[in-house]
């Protein structure tokens, strides 16, 4: 008989609070990594000048311990649950605790409303946005990614046919990261969700962009798009913060999923070059 294990949920809470808030302060060292390497690879004066400031002010935002950027997002939580855990009350209730204690109590930015209509603040940036998933074992992964309409709002899920092949998905893609222009605040990571169907495309397409920025795919077709994809993004000219420059995407991730055989969803989630996003496994 499996001894299910209990997780405290004031614990979940206190995660998620800390982790929001660890977020919104402090930069990632894979991607400040990719940073300084992308100093080196861009030619242009003025993109290189543009990076630099980006990363001086993830530097400054660590040292003062204040958030990174004014736009502290919507609490995305991902919660990877392993089968022999069990909560006593409700889950829900404690990410949202988490979420209000971190931007009520740490001053970060409350930016949800309530309806998208009438526009009332909820003063407190909740609800997050919980996702869910099952697994083996007796843990959980808590994984928060405080998400900013600039890049949000520049990304989409089409239903593209078979038909259109990689082909189609390269100019789908190209044509969304030209349009965007410096709206997501470039360097941006794309993460692309292909294949599932409208909804599971688009969630594929938000954990691709939480992948490690050095990482690449499992799937040898999504790894070399994914290569080929980041040249043809970086040579479109939009640069840093969309001021023309080498350096536009600091990476590509792509993850793939089965399809119908009528279908070829492809979903394309922009993250700004912040990237914001921790986990922790309790």
């Amino acid at each position: 008989m499996i001894q299910l294990r209990e997780i405290n949920l004031e614990l979940i809470k206190n995660s998620v609070r800390d982790l929001l808030v660890d977020a919104a302060r402090n930069v990632n060292d894979d991607l400040l990594n990719a940073l300084y390497k992308s100093l080196e690879k861009e030619e242009s004066p003025l993109g290189k000048s543009v990076i630099k400031q980006i990363i001086d002010n993830d530097l400054l935002a660590k040292k003062l311990q204040k958030p990174m950027c004014q736009d502290t997002g919507v609490a995305v939580v991902m919660l990877e649950i392993g089968s022999e855990v069990w909560f006593k009350g409700d889950l829900a209730t404690a990410v949202n605790d988490g979420v209000r204690e971190a931007y009520v109590d740490h001053f970060l930015r409350k930016s949800v409303v309530k309806h998208p209509f009438d526009r009332v603040n909820t003063n407190d940036n909740t609800p997050a946005v919980i996702h869910t998933k099952i697994v083996s074992g007796d843990k959980i992964k808590i994984t928060v990614a405080p998400k900013g309409a600039g890049s949000e709002n520049m990304s989409l899920v089409k239903m593209l046919i078979p038909s259109d092949g990689i082909e189609g998905v390269k100019k789908l893609v190209l044509d969304t990261i030209f349009k965007s222009g410096g709206k997501p605040c470039p360097p941006i990571i794309v993460g692309l969700g292909i294949g599932g169907n409208f909804e599971t495309s688009a969630i594929m397409a938000k954990e691709a962009i939480m992948r490690e920025i050095d990482d690449e795919s499992e799937d040898p077709i999504a790894r070399k798009l994914e290569k080929e994809l980041l040249t043809e993004i970086n040579n479109l000219g939009v640069g840093p913060m969309g001021f023309g420059g080498t350096v536009t995407a600091l990476a590509v991730k792509i993850n793939v999923g089965a399809c119908h055989i009528a279908s070829l969803p492809v979903a394309i989630n922009i993250q700004c070059h912040a990237a914001r996003h921790k986990s922790i496994i309790i």
